[in-house]
């Protein structure tokens, strides 16, 4: 394997390295020469991830000879060496990220960026984070790449002011802390058994595992599968996520709507890797499954129970983890296409939401959720409101609200999963794989998830549609001044979300090759211990 595009696959983790690390010995009166470097090298990344999804998908030429791309660090060959591992399913991770990534940069580019110190750099190393996390195939690895960008999420997260901010910072900082404890724990177990990190390795040899040696590995794997769950928001490890995804500032937030999909990534990947040699708990099956149905469950009461849109939309994540965490449980190649195209669908519409909700509230006067809900209640009339029950209602719209309410109704759609964009088109084939009694389901289990898919679409449409009426409909605000930094982006990511309806055909045909790959580990597996190094 030679040529300059054998090193591709590193490139999205030394892109914001060196990003990163140029920023912060740039001076901060040189605010635009830092901005535009992190816009290049977040654009660099978006056209690595693209070039690398081509490859994986057969539409370009593959340097390595297949179409699943093994970068040996050092030409130290697996399991010895470090590898990075380009397949369908990390390379779609990858351009997910870029492109979240750079709509949330560029929006923060309005004003956020000012708000607090090294918020561009910080930014640069959560990609890295990001990055390495869908592209390393050791364990140890893959813990310093959680490090990595769990470290840029706390300088990010109390990036700005305020109490609130702070107190549920130091929360998040203490779960990650302890779930980064438990992963340390459960990879030493795990290597003391098989005697190696390297996730090809491990399935090859699990099968070989008896007696104590397979409890103790099961032990390190429930230890790891607690750490995974925490990441991706599963109840009842969520209890941090709501209050932090509020209160933090909002492109923060909305590149934090892939956070969590980072801990369903490792259990996707780990638990079809693993099938072969018999699943350890908590990696699929009965667990996974009921676990995600009560996810939805506690995501759609909080969704029901929320006042402010931030706490809604922190909630609309958590459904959508939940989600996504059932369908894993069942592992079954029927239901993985349509659920990487609601995680795709659920990332870009929550992250688009997290931004727009800023833009909405932002003239909106303090106490305005709480004064609304009291009138609600007891049935008065708001004494701010200039209009009675007998005038003309009914006045013109300025763009920047119809614009604003364009968006809350496309977010809406596609976080409730209605038609006629993504989010339909994703919630409706896992539907119908449950109709179809795929991968082996009970006729009560495939009634229960369409009931909790169904059911959480619901409690979504009541919910935004509450908070809707009083947001835009409310007299007690002025009309919000928006910068084209700041909306364009959000109308991207919405757009993305309108082309995955539009293009749900070849989107499918993808997502279907990517399930095909995941459901034959043994592929992975190959591709992984008989790679070479680079200029072998």
């Amino acid at each position: 394997m030679s040529g300059w595009t054998a090193h591709l696959p590193v490139l999205p983790v030394v892109l914001p390295l060196i990003a990163g690390a140029a920023i912060v010995l740039i001076d901060d009166g040189k605010r635009p020469l830092r901005a535009l470097l992190a816009v290049l090298a977040t654009l660099a990344q978006l056209g690595v991830a693209l070039w690398l999804a081509g490859i994986a998908g057969g539409l370009l030429h593959s340097p390595w000879g297949s179409e699943i791309g093994v970068y040996a660090a050092g030409n130290w060959a697996a399991p010895f060496g470090i590898v990075l591992v380009v397949d369908r399913l990390s390379a779609l991770l990858l351009v997910l990220t870029a492109a979240l990534g750079l709509m949330t940069l560029l929006y923060s580019l309005a004003r956020w960026d000012r708000a607090g110190v090294n918020f561009l750099p910080l930014f640069q190393f959560l990609l890295m984070g990001l990055n390495g996390a869908f592209l390393t195939g050791d364990l140890f690895n893959l813990f310093v790449f959680f490090e990595v960008l769990l470290a840029a999420s706390y300088g990010l997260l109390l990036h700005g002011s305020g109490a609130a901010r702070v107190r549920a910072g130091l929360h998040y900082i203490a779960v990650n802390l302890v779930a980064s404890l438990l992963f340390l724990l459960g990879a030493a177990l795990i290597y003391g058994v098989t005697g190696t990190l390297n996730l090809a390795d491990i399935a090859r040899k699990l099968p070989a595992l008896t007696g104590a040696d397979r409890s103790l590995f099961d032990i390190g794997a429930v230890l790891l599968g607690i750490v995974f769950l925490v990441k991706a928001a599963a109840w009842p490890l969520n209890f941090w996520l709501t209050p932090a995804y509020s209160s933090a500032a909002a492109p923060v937030a909305g590149v934090f709507a892939l956070m969590t999909k980072v801990g369903v990534y490792a259990l996707l990947r780990m638990g079809t890797l693993f099938e072969p040699g018999g699943r350890p708990p908590l990696f699929g099956g009965d667990w996974l499954f009921y676990g995600g149905l009560a996810t939805i469950a506690t995501g759609a009461a909080g969704m029901l129970a929320a006042q402010q849109l931030g706490r809604l939309a922190g909630h609309a994540v958590i459904v959508s983890s939940g989600t996504l965490l059932a369908a894993i449980g069942l592992l079954g190649n029927q239901y993985t296409p349509s659920m990487l195209l609601y995680l795709c669908s659920s990332v870009l519409a929550t992250g688009a939401f997290f931004m727009l909700i800023e833009m909405v509230e932002r003239n909106r006067s303090y106490g305005a959720d709480l004064l609304a809900v009291s009138f609600e209640a007891f049935g008065l009339a708001d004494p701010d409101d200039p209009t009675g029950p007998d005038d003309v209602v009914g006045i013109a719209i300025p763009a920047a609200m119809a614009f604003l309410g364009l968006s809350f109704v496309m977010c809406a759609l596609l976080i409730t999963g209605l038609p006629p964009l993504s989010g339909f088109v994703a919630k409706f084939g896992l539907i119908a794989a449950a109709l179809e009694g795929a991968a082996g389901l009970t006729p009560v289990g495939s009634w229960v998830l369409i009931a909790a898919l169904l059911l959480s679409g619901l409690a979504g449409l009541i919910a935004l549609t509450r908070n809707g009426i009083r947001v835009f409909w409310s007299n007690a605000r002025s009309t919000p001044r928006l910068q084209v930094a700041e909306a364009g982006p959000v109308a991207a990511l919405l757009l993305l979300c309108v082309a995955l309806a539009a293009l749900a055909g070849p989107a499918m045909d993808y997502l279907q090759g990517t399930a095909a790959t995941l459901h034959a580990p043994e592929r992975y597996i190959n591709a992984v211990l008989q790679a070479e190094g680079v200029g072998r």
